[in-house]
Formats: structure tokens, C-alpha cells, sequence
């Protein structure tokens, strides 16, 4: 198992450095810059998020702020992107989909858990911690329900602790969308500004970077192809 994953890591600097050819030095400069900020260490579930300006803009955000992972949840509503909202920011990030037929919520936080996260469920009822105090030593989820009704009852169950935004009006909760974004935006500084190490493995920066390459080169299948059948044939 470790030569097969020393032979993938391998092969992916050999596609990185071939497929570079085809983008320009400024792209490549601006992937290597945004990659050393991109992170793991903070990720975001969606659970049955139904307006796409919505997961939309959740997904414009994490681009923004450097969250690589989005896991989303479908248990009954299909997650759709409305491209004027996310400007292509889900073809920077990656995206995790649960859409079996049951147990999609269960999945998802079974395996952020097995992957050493922490889930946060976010909720205006709860008040357990905030985006200042909110701990940032074990790798944390940012865990958000539908618009309207909020969490299942699975998600609150399941997680580990809940994170609200304090706020001092008459309206007790914020839309989804800002909601993430201001969480992300205080919980990024906070770890890019600590001892914490937040940064992303060579391998990580590696298949991302693999991820960007392929997104930006016209017909990259075909030439990943090509160039796997001559330089790695059967």
C-alpha cells in the first residue's frame, strides 16, 4: 500500500509538471499563492440546503476565505449552484456528495468524525460557544441545516457541540449564506494568526493542485491519457 501511494504521488507531480505547460507562468504563480493559504483544518457540511444564491454563496465564501472541503448533504433537497452567485468558485473547491436513499446526515458526520474533525452544529437556540472561543486545536466542522427549518434532529444529535453568532436585535437568526461567511472569515484569522498547524500536506497541495490543473487545460482527459499510455503503459 505505501509504494502504491509513493507511486500515485509520483505520477501526479509528473502530471502536474507536464499539464503546467499548458497555463500560463501567472496562472501557475497565482495557484501556487492561493494554495499555501488553502486549508483542511476547517471544513463545511451543508445539510438539505435548497436555494442555490444560497449554496451558492456559501461556496463563494469558502473560496474566498480558503476552506478547500465542502461536504453536502442531500436528504431531500438536490444541492444546486446558481453560477451568477458562485462565479466559479466550486470548480476551485472540493466537493463531497451524500445522496444515498437514507442515512446521508449519518454518513457525512461519521466520516468528518473518523477524519478527526470536530462537528459544530450551528444554531441560534444553542449557545455553547462562539466564533471567538470556538476551539481550533482539533480540526473543526461547520455544520448548517436548511434555511427554514434549521438541523435535523440527527445533526444536533450527533454533534459534538454547537457554535452561535451572537447577535442583539429583534430577528434571532441570520440567512444562511452570511452566516457562513462571517464564521469563516472570524474562525480563518483566528487560525492563520495561531500555533495551530493549519496548512495543507504535500500530498494535499499536490491532488489539489493536480484538481486545478485539469479544470483549467482543455480536454485534460485526453492528454492525461496520452500522456499516461506513454510514459506509464500497461
Amino acid at each position: 500500500m505505501q509504494q502504491e501511494a509513493l507511486s500515485d504521488q509520483t505520477t501526479n507531480l509528473e502530471l502536474i509538471d507536464y499539464l503546467t505547460g499548458f497555463i500560463t507562468e501567472e496562472r501557475r504563480q497565482k495557484f501556487v499563492a492561493n494554495l499555501a493559504w488553502r486549508t483542511r483544518h476547517i471544513t463545511i457540511a451543508l445539510e438539505d440546503i435548497y436555494q442555490p444564491h444560497n449554496a451558492s454563496a456559501v461556496l463563494r465564501s469558502c473560496d474566498c476565505f480558503g476552506i478547500q472541503d465542502v461536504h453536502i448533504i442531500e436528504n431531500h433537497n438536490k444541492y444546486e449552484v446558481n453560477p451568477d452567485v458562485a462565479l466559479g468558485a466550486s470548480k476551485w473547491l472540493t466537493l463531497f456528495k451524500y445522496d444515498s436513499p437514507a442515512g446521508n446526515t449519518i454518513d457525512c458526520i461519521t466520516r468528518l468524525k473518523n477524519d478527526g474533525y470536530r462537528v459544530y452544529a450551528t444554531s441560534p437556540h444553542k449557545d455553547d460557544v462562539t466564533p471567538e472561543t470556538m476551539p481550533l486545536d482539533q480540526k473543526a466542522c461547520l455544520l448548517f441545516g436548511t434555511e427554514l427549518e434549521g438541523l435535523t434532529s440527527t445533526a444536533k444529535e450527533m454533534a459534538d457541540g454547537f457554535v452561535k453568532i451572537p447577535m442583539f436585535g429583534f430577528t434571532e437568526s441570520l440567512n444562511i449564506s452570511v452566516s457562513a461567511a462571517i464564521l469563516m472569515q472570524t474562525l480563518s484569522t483566528r487560525l492563520r494568526s495561531s500555533n495551530v498547524p493549519w496548512q495543507l500536506t504535500s500530498a494535499d497541495r499536490n491532488a489539489i493542485m493536480l484538481q486545478w490543473l485539469k479544470k483549467s487545460v482543455k480536454k485534460s482527459d485526453l492528454l492525461i491519457r496520452d500522456f499516461l499510455q506513454k510514459n506509464h503503459p500497461c
